[in-house]
């Protein structure tokens, strides 16, 4: 009796020990790429950098203002494209696609997600770009809503089928139609896992460079119109890494940082209106 104690005491602790070595191993990454970029890009970040327009070559200092801006833009065209189409696809796959076009959607947006983001570029490109003659904020814009799409649309499905069928037959109990139920009752109780996906199709269309580079390819001056070629701190970053200026590069490495910022800012602020949201109700 006591030697299967000690024994399952054993297999515990080994157990336990393995899952911390793996959840260090997941974070240590992380804190080394935040170390890094941090050491790396805090030399130029100040407040000139986030309020001065980019210097030409040989000149000290500068700023980036118009990419923060123009990311920020793009990420707004692409939210304001990519989420209703995500979540409502979501609503869809789990409350209405138990047939045969359920199973073609859910199949094609998994290939979707497996699609290179450089693909999704070229087709941006061709659709968007060649018909309107020129490069676009709003070209951009689609090709990050064509990324972020698969990781809500996967998300909301996965969340709403969490919610107790019970929801759903109360709602229809008291008369109310199956499109509204699901909407109004199912979506706000799986809301906050909703908000969680979103936030990772955020974070992950936000770091994009390549769809860029052949949409809203990029600007040196100041421009927020949306039909116009715009700046953005990703093509900035992979323009000034690549350079063979010195200060160029550690430009780059400040754009990284305020990259990771900024996605940071969006999550904090995502999450605070989502769970203020959330508890009003």
């Amino acid at each position: 009796m006591e030697f299967n104690l000690l024994r399952r005491k054993v297999n515990n602790y080994v157990i336990l020990s393995l899952t911390f070595i793996a959840a260090a191993i997941t974070v240590l990454p992380l804190l080394f790429i935040f170390y890094y970029t941090i050491s790396k890009g805090i030399t130029y970040l100040s407040l000139d950098f986030f309020i001065n327009m980019p210097k030409p070559v040989g000149e000290v200092g500068g700023g980036m203002a118009n990419a923060i801006v123009g990311t920020l833009i793009l990420i707004g065209i692409g939210s304001a494209i990519g989420l209703p189409v995500g979540i409502m696809t979501g609503i869809y796959l789990a409350d209405f696609g138990r047939n045969k076009l359920g199973k073609v959607v859910g199949f094609l947006t998994d290939v979707l997600s497996g699609i290179p983001s450089i693909v999704v570029g070229v087709v941006a490109y061709t659709l968007v770009v060649i018909p309107m003659r020129h490069f676009s904020a709003f070209a951009g814009g689609i090709a990050l809503a064509i990324l972020m799409i698969p990781t809500i649309t996967r998300t909301t499905e996965e969340m709403i089928k969490l919610v107790p069928d019970s929801f759903r037959e109360a709602g229809l109990a008291l008369g109310i139609p199956k499109w509204k139920t699901s909407v109004n009752i199912v979506l706000r109780s799986a809301w906050k896992g909703i908000a969680t996906g979103i936030l990772l199709g955020l974070a992950r269309v936000a770091g994009e460079t390549a769809p860029l580079l052949f949409t809203a390819l990029g600007n040196r001056f100041w421009s927020t119109k949306i039909f116009q070629p715009i700046a953005s701190l990703t093509v900035y970053i992979y323009d000034y890494a690549k350079s063979p200026f010195s200060e160029w590069n550690q430009q780059a490495w400040t754009a990284s940082l305020v990259l990771i910022i900024l996605i940071s800012l969006i999550s904090l602020l995502f999450k605070f209106l989502t769970r203020s949201k959330y508890k009003s109700r």
